[in-house]
């Protein structure tokens, strides 16, 4: 079987070795992609990041990735955003007050409203929207201060607590973010690449070459 081609988009604000490992763990060939070109002929695009909004946002424009990004999700590329990454797909955010996002799902980034300390540090549990009622959540490790809030409700594949409920993973159909770290949470987080290398393996079989 041939591994599934991940473009991994390198705009120097991103956790790039630990995420390339975790993919490459679960059976991806990884291609760093710093230049719009580096992505032609991949499967799928993972869009990692740590950092503010509004410097990855320049980072991103600076490299041409924005429009990568854009141009592989219009193109039914499968994508994967982590973190900052997750919260760069949406339109704005509070932490960069006039500064566009990429605009891919509807909806805005909001500061993390908690009576809790921020920002919100640790494993907390994940219970999916189309998780069975009898199987329990499973933690995945969180490292952040701002939430997406979808424009629509359907748009929220999953939700976390602290000190209150919040988006954990949005998305739209080949498109989906994750606040949490994958490449951080152990057992839990690799099954989760696998299961979503596994379904752009799939998609890639039924498109025609």
């Amino acid at each position: 079987m041939t591994a599934v081609r991940v473009g991994v988009f390198d705009y120097r604000m991103s956790n790039l070795a630990s995420v390339t490992k975790a993919l490459e763990h679960v059976g991806a060939e990884v291609v760093i992609v710093r230049a719009p070109s580096e992505a032609d002929g991949v499967d799928a695009v993972v869009l990692p990041g740590v950092g503010n909004f509004g410097q990855a946002t320049e980072q991103l424009a600076e490299q041409g990735l924005d429009d990568a990004a854009r141009d592989a999700v219009l193109a039914g590329t499968p994508l994967l955003g982590i973190c900052l990454g997750m919260q760069l797909l949406f339109d704005d955010s509070e932490e960069s007050p006039g500064t566009r996002g990429l605009g891919l799902i509807p909806g805005s980034v909001r500061r993390l409203q908690t009576s809790l300390k921020v920002p919100n540090i640790g494993w907390r549990n994940v219970s999916w929207s189309d998780q069975r009622s009898d199987t329990a959540p499973e933690a995945f490790y969180f490292v952040h201060s701002f939430v997406c809030e979808p424009n629509d409700p359907a748009h929220v594949l999953a939700t976390a607590d602290h000190g209150g409920l919040f988006c954990a993973a949005a998305g739209v159909p080949d498109l989906m973010g994750v606040q949490f770290h994958p490449e951080k949470s152990s057992t839990v987080g690799l099954r989760l690449l696998s299961g979503w290398l596994s379904g752009v393996a799939a998609r890639a079989s039924r498109t025609p070459a």
